[in-house]
């Protein structure tokens, strides 16, 4: 079986890509799974000073993969996993983010994009909510920009994701954006990295404690739901849904 997640070290870097581009790094539960697992590995390893999180392919992540979509408790864990691994966690992203990719970008601590990617929270346009990963983008993001990018599925670009606070740079070489920051942490120590990464996700992670369980059943409702199927099924035939005006 082809690995859903390369790995690469480079002087105490992990690199992390989401290697599934045939379904455009979709959250599939296997590639969940696979991250996950990898996330745990790093967290462990001594040698591991930091995590960039990065993709193959045109696609950071297409969100959920609508036809393997992972456990919504399954999507919690993962997110609360960034958030709470005790090694910075940074995304570098070349390509586009779509719904629970926002979830998954927002839930690192540093993120870095090229000036061509674009961004899209797509939930409502398929009868459903960024329920789950309202729990990393709203303590991240600015709340105005948020409501309209929620509630119109707009598509919107890296300088944009940067002016709301959902990317920290962009730039037309994401690597030599990302050159001082992965020089800065390797400068770091390990406990000063730890423990600062601890007082910033704090409040983060007490949303997450907070809310999962009622966001969760929040959204296995939703996709449960005849509009929920029917925004579905419109998006694998590439037609509007009934509802499109």
């Amino acid at each position: 079986m082809t690995a859903l997640v390369g790995r690469d070290r480079v002087r105490g870097i992990e690199t992390l890509s989401l290697d599934s581009a045939a379904t455009r790094n979709a959250l599939s539960a296997a590639l969940v799974g696979a991250l996950a697992d990898a996330l745990a590995e790093c967290g462990e390893d001594g040698d591991v000073r930091a995590v960039v999180l990065t993709h193959s392919g045109t696609t950071f992540c297409a969100g959920a993969d609508l036809r393997d979509p992972p456990d919504p408790e399954a999507l919690v864990a993962l997110l609360r996993q960034i958030v709470a691994l005790p090694k910075p966690v940074v995304a570098r992203v070349t390509g586009h983010v779509r719904a629970g990719g926002l979830g998954l970008l927002a839930a690192c601590d540093i993120t870095v994009a090229a000036t061509t990617a674009t961004f899209a929270f797509t939930e409502a346009r398929i009868g459903v909510a960024p329920a789950v990963i309202s729990m990393t983008v709203l303590p991240r993001a600015d709340p105005r920009a948020v409501a309209r990018h929620h509630l119109t599925g707009e598509r919107f670009d890296a300088a944009e994701a940067v002016r709301v606070g959902l990317l920290t740079a962009a730039g037309d070489d994401v690597d030599a954006v990302l050159a001082p920051v992965l020089d800065g942490l390797r400068k770091a120590s390990p406990q000063g990295l730890a423990e600062t990464k601890r007082l910033l996700t704090a409040k983060v992670l007490k949303t997450i404690d907070r809310e999962a369980a009622d966001l969760t059943a929040l959204s296995a409702r939703l996709f449960s739901s005849d509009q929920a199927r029917e925004g579905m099924t419109a998006f694998l035939e590439r037609r509007d849904a009934a509802w499109v005006l």
